[in-house]
């Protein structure tokens, strides 16, 4: 089982612009289902104006949240973040000072203790980087369990640009941040939102303690797994060269249908990285010189994963 809870905070309810409002729902909205349109995560929404969420309200909603055992629990954030000397904070709709919201401290202990087999914390907000920073919790605190990932908008000493940060992780994980199989990772969600940050800008920062990445969002793969799969017999060994002639090409008059139809798979595998022509620019002159192809590094790694059974 998949949960997740999106919570979004605005200082400026009565603007049909709101921003913290917009990125809750595009964050709810793309986690529901996978790119094919199957179930993903069960998505429980909170929003202000629409619900007061005071204090009391998300702290519940949070603890609520990283109870049981579950497959995975993701908790999002957007809205105003708070540091001082004792932490960060969450602000809800009650803060005033000296209890502005919810602690950073608590929330990462509540997902420190939870039993869920992976714990994913997203959160948009000022200062946001606070969550799980020696320099501001402690080193105990600061630890992560097995099994959490934090991305968050800034660092601890960094205010969050609007419009941003969820924008940009909202595409990631539309299909952004995928890999070749259309799996989207807590890993592959940072490079894209890192990439996409100049040096200048704020910077997200990123934490994890996994020994293997789980998938947060599914899409259909760019290539499918049974034509993938071929990968072995087109190239019998990873360092292997596939030779072609003009017959692979459908232009030609000497084309055999069998050598189009492998043809039409190597041209497939270059459009994603997996291959490229021999001593020839494109693959169209490999064929009609009658030159080769060859796997790339990254096209090593899909022949390591199919052949090992493990694609």
């Amino acid at each position: 089982m998949k949960k997740a809870l999106i919570v979004g905070i605005d200082d400026y309810p009565s603007s049909p612009l709101s921003t913290c409002l917009t990125d809750a729902n595009s964050m709810a909205n793309v986690l529901k289902t996978n790119g094919d349109g199957s179930p993903n995560f069960s998505v429980k929404l909170l929003t202000s104006p629409s619900t007061e969420i005071k204090q009391e309200t998300l702290r519940g909603a949070i603890e609520e949240l990283f109870n049981g055992e579950n497959d995975m629990v993701l908790l999002y954030f957007s809205g105003h973040g708070f540091i001082k000397s004792t932490g960060g904070y969450l602000v809800t709709t009650d803060a005033k000072k000296y209890n502005e919201g919810v602690s950073m401290n608590d929330i990462l202990e509540l997902a420190n203790n939870s039993k869920s087999k992976n714990k994913i914390i997203i959160l948009d907000s000022c200062h946001s980087g606070a969550l799980g920073s020696p320099s501001i919790m402690g080193s105990n605190l600061s630890l992560l369990s097995e099994g959490l990932s934090v991305l968050t908008a800034s660092r601890d000493n960094e205010s969050a640009m609007e419009n941003v940060f969820t924008p940009l992780v909202v595409d990631a994980l539309k299909g952004g941040a995928a890999d070749l199989r259309g799996n989207i990772t807590p890993g592959s969600l940072y490079a894209y939102v890192d990439e996409a940050l100049g040096a200048w800008e704020q910077r997200p920062i990123f934490k994890t303690n996994v020994t293997s990445f789980a998938s947060l969002r599914n899409i259909p793969p760019k290539i499918p797994f049974e034509t993938m799969r071929k990968i072995t017999t087109y190239f019998q060994m990873p360092e292997s060269e596939h030779k072609l002639n003009p017959t692979y090409e459908d232009t030609e008059k000497t084309a055999i249908q069998e050598n189009i139809a492998i043809f039409k798979d190597l041209q497939k595998f270059q459009s994603v990285g997996l291959v490229i022509p021999v001593d020839a620019e494109f693959m169209y002159f490999a064929a009609i010189n009658s030159k080769s192809c060859r796997l790339t590094a990254l096209g090593y790694q899909y022949w390591r994963l199919v052949n090992e059974g493990k694609l």
